[in-house]
């Protein structure tokens, strides 16, 4: 009787740890996307910062390198910052992204954008559900969608010569199939860690609710663009 009653003690603190640890993962994620936001609107209603972001290549292509150092930074250390270091990191680069972000705001009209936005973040929660809540194993995604990310890149890169309207659709739409995708798989891949995260070291969970906030964050980001590409309404 006492190891059954120390079992269910363990799994109800086991769920306790997994609930807090993903609330935090939204949570964060949310912010990270509020900030992006709030950078975004400041950049696109201020003819100052476009000139300085825009009208100078060698700042705007310096904030995509630092954007780029800091996940693959954040990434790498993440076990090594404290968690104070990880929540700043994590909001620096939000705010950078909304930085580059901004031009979406000057191409596509404000309409476009938000109806854009609701449709996102609806695909969005109900992949993250799905991947939150589903008995199947996910694990067999992986390959397939990573094949699908360096296909998307490639495909970006050879576009950007040959200005094919063609393939600007067809990478849309495996664009937004690949990071459907991958939202599912990375929430499922979020629900095992909140699974096994230690218990009782709070700055360990900190550390990893920033990661997954991160790596949730980039899913609804780049799935947003897909979308935008494919029904955004140009100014």
């Amino acid at each position: 009787m006492a190891y059954e009653n120390y079992g269910m003690t363990t799994t109800r603190a086991r769920a306790e740890v997994l609930g807090v640890f993903m609330r935090g993962v939204y949570k964060w994620m949310s912010l990270g996307l509020a900030v992006t936001a709030a950078a975004a609107f400041l950049v696109a209603t201020s003819p100052a910062a476009q000139q300085v972001i825009f009208g100078n290549q060698i700042v705007f292509f310096g904030l995509i390198i630092g954007e780029l150092a800091l996940v693959v930074g954040m990434s790498a250390a993440i076990n090594r910052l404290s968690a104070g270091a990880a929540n700043g990191l994590f909001l620096l680069y939000s705010a950078l992204n909304g930085l580059t972000l901004s031009a979406v705001l000057l191409v596509y009209t404000g309409e476009s954008v938000f109806m854009t936005f609701v449709i996102c973040a609806g695909m969005f929660g109900a992949m993250s559900l799905y991947g939150m809540t589903t008995k199947k194993d996910l694990t067999s995604w992986g390959s397939f969608l990573f094949m699908g990310l360096i296909g998307i890149f490639i495909a970006m890169l050879v576009n950007m010569f040959m200005q094919s309207s063609a393939m600007h659709f067809a990478i849309s739409v495996i664009g937004v199939i690949v990071f459907t995708g991958l939202t599912a798989y990375d929430t499922q891949k979020l629900r095992y860690m909140g699974e096994t995260m230690p218990m009782g070291d709070a700055a360990a969970i900190q550390r990893g609710t920033i990661l997954g906030a991160l790596t949730l964050y980039l899913d609804f980001i780049n799935l947003f663009l897909m979308l935008l590409r494919l029904f955004g309404r140009r100014d």
